[in-house]
């Protein structure tokens, strides 16, 4: 090759090589990290961004964008620029939710420097001390409802919206759970309560986040009878049997309803008030409920068994006196009181003794052995039997206290008395006066009708 053609090549080579550009060199890699301090949510806590490159050099002047877990969701928060140090702060206030103080920072990065994410962090909560109070009125009138007042703040005063549960307690149980409720953004919850006794109630209020659980103080609210109770005579003997205080009474007024006797109560009748050889039978009968006043000023529901022909007059009797407010001390069906051998029927002398009132009993009158009572037939009916004594072949039943005295409400000796009177215009007879005084009888066709043994002697 002659030194011409030489020099030619080596010049093409050169620029050959001289064209080809130099390989870009990679961007340096960074470090982005997050801090967020916790403390009491509605507070701020200040966040911050420290950015670093390669050798833990600080990026100065540097974007980075802060987003924040809402409800599951990123949302953003903010951008900063880094300074001199590579650091950015950013102001956040902390939420009530836990999981709503999550962040998280990213770099995007540029020719020079790779992008860069930072771990999620979380910024703690400090739970405040939650307060709950409940303010109840305390007394309330059997049936009427009162009004209980809610406030759950923390003790700083800050209201809390969450669940409050309310409790009750009433004599001879434990707490059991009265409801839920929500507060309102204020804090608070009105709460209507209808105790039928004694109550006492506390709300407990759970830990949420940001704000400790609580119960509050124990408050008592006592039932009050909406009617005065009965007041007897001084020295006045109480009755020997005890009953327990019977259901409440159901529905507005007396609220009388006859039925036919349902299979369960008829199962209950069956060999105590009622059983083969009676002259009615369950056909004929019918049972009667009505609300009456007690002694103790309370509402309450009793029921008798009467015949058929006779439940109009019974029954409209016995929701007189609820309308005239003449109190009743019992109602229970005779069959509560279990099989009498002595009467060959239901057992009236613990029914008289307990102060109860009653009527359809198939059985013997009361010390007269052999003889059938009228309440076999349904048509009689005896009431507050401890306060108006039945004078026996062989003596007062079911006490001598009373016999002498009378009650302008709940004892009679009298054909004028209100009670007396009220049941004359319901066609209920004072049959026997002074020597029953507990004992009526449902005329038919306008007069008594009586087995004959019973038409010239006192038959109870």
């Amino acid at each position: 090759m002659s030194f011409g053609r030489w020099v030619v090549a080596v010049v093409s080579v050169l620029l050959a090589v001289t064209a080809v550009p130099a390989s870009a060199a990679a961007p340096a890699p960074t470090a982005l990290t997050l801090t967020a301090p916790g403390g009491y949510a509605d507070a701020s806590t200040s966040l911050t961004v420290v950015l670093a490159h390669s050798g833990g050099s600080p990026l100065a002047g540097a974007q980075v964008v802060v987003e924040r877990r809402v409800a599951g969701v990123w949302q953003p928060a903010g951008t900063v620029a880094t300074d001199a140090a590579g650091a950015a702060p950013l102001g956040q206030v902390l939420r009530r939710v836990a999981g709503d103080n999550v962040w998280r920072a990213t770099y995007a990065g540029d020719a020079t420097y790779a992008p860069a994410v930072s771990p999620e962090v979380v910024a703690p909560l400090t739970r405040r001390r939650g307060l709950a109070t409940l303010r109840v009125p305390r007394r309330v009138v059997d049936e009427r409802a009162v009004t209980a007042r809610v406030r759950w703040q923390t003790t700083t005063g800050v209201p809390v919206v969450g669940t409050v549960r309310l409790q009750r307690r009433t004599p001879g149980r434990g707490w059991r759970a009265a409801g839920s409720f929500t507060t309102r953004a204020d804090g608070r919850v009105a709460i209507r309560l209808r105790p039928r006794v004694d109550t006492r109630y506390r709300v407990r209020v759970p830990s949420l986040d940001w704000v400790s659980g609580d119960v509050s103080g124990v408050q008592r609210v006592d039932n009050v009878p909406p009617r005065r109770p009965v007041r007897l005579p001084k020295g006045a003997p109480s009755p020997r049997v005890k009953l327990p205080v019977q259901a409440r009474a159901v529905g507005s007024g007396a609220n009388l309803r006859v039925t036919a006797i349902p299979d369960g109560i008829w199962d209950q009748m069956t060999g105590v008030s009622w059983h083969p050889g009676c002259p009615v039978g369950r056909g004929g009968l019918r049972l009667v409920r009505v609300n009456y006043w007690g002694y103790d000023g309370y509402r309450h529901r009793g029921e008798v068994v009467t015949a058929t022909g006779a439940s109009g007059q019974i029954g409209g009797a016995l929701a007189e006196m609820y309308r005239r407010g003449f109190p009743i001390r019992s109602m229970y069906r005779i069959d509560r009181f279990g099989w009498s051998g002595r009467l060959q029927g239901g057992n009236d002398y613990q029914s008289m003794a307990a102060g109860n009132t009653s009527a359809f009993n198939c059985r013997q009158v009361v010390n007269r052995p052999g003889v059938r009572s009228p309440h076999s037939y349904g048509r009689s009916l005896d009431v507050n039997t401890w306060e108006n004594p039945y004078r026996s072949a062989t003596g007062l039943v079911p006490n001598t206290w009373w016999q002498s005295r009378s009650h302008p409400l709940v004892a009679w000796r009298s054909g004028n008395h209100p009670v007396v009177r009220l049941m004359r215009a319901h066609g209920l007879r004072w049959t026997y006066g002074n020597g029953d005084t507990q004992h009526f009888d449902a005329a038919r066709h306008g007069r008594v009708v009586l087995p004959r043994a019973c038409v010239t002697e006192v038959c109870h």
